[in-house]
């Protein structure tokens, strides 16, 4: 779930707070103030690396499954019961830190991250060198 990155975890939680504490420009989507720490949660994390996984093995990039599954039947299939969801992807970054700048670098993918009434998220990568990419992330943010 970490494309064997050391301190994948605690660099992706202490990034991804340190942004939300901040608060943050997100180009046409505005200015987000402050935003609660997000705290990491199991069944976003596994709901993440499923999908990272099946884009690195079948060499897709795209916010719907190959199968036609979305976010939120995603998260769902992973037992998690949401009011509120939200998901962003990348591919082809090498750390942890290359992925969140570049969210908060995109207006849409800063948004998210920026949203105050998220409040947990999952986050994973999966490698496999014979996709395009090598190294697919997703990032599932929700409040239950």
């Amino acid at each position: 779930m970490t494309c064997a990155l050391s301190s994948f975890d605690t660099d992706a939680l202490r990034l991804i707070n340190q942004y939300r504490a901040a608060g943050a420009v997100c180009g046409s989507r505005g200015t987000f103030a402050a935003a609660a720490p997000l705290a990491p949660q199991a069944q976003l994390t596994r709901a993440a690396y499923d999908h990272s996984r099946d884009m690195a093995d079948n060499n897709y990039f795209s916010h719907t499954s190959r199968d036609g599954r979305t976010l939120g039947t995603r998260v769902t299939a992973a037992g998690y019961s949401w009011s509120g969801v939200g998901e962003n992807i990348a591919a082809g970054y090498g750390s942890v830190q290359q992925t969140v700048d570049a969210w908060m670098a995109s207006d849409g993918h800063c948004a998210n991250l920026m949203n105050a009434s998220f409040t947990q998220y999952g986050l994973a990568c999966a490698r496999n060198d014979a996709s395009t990419y090598r190294t697919y992330w997703t990032l599932d943010l929700a409040r239950p």
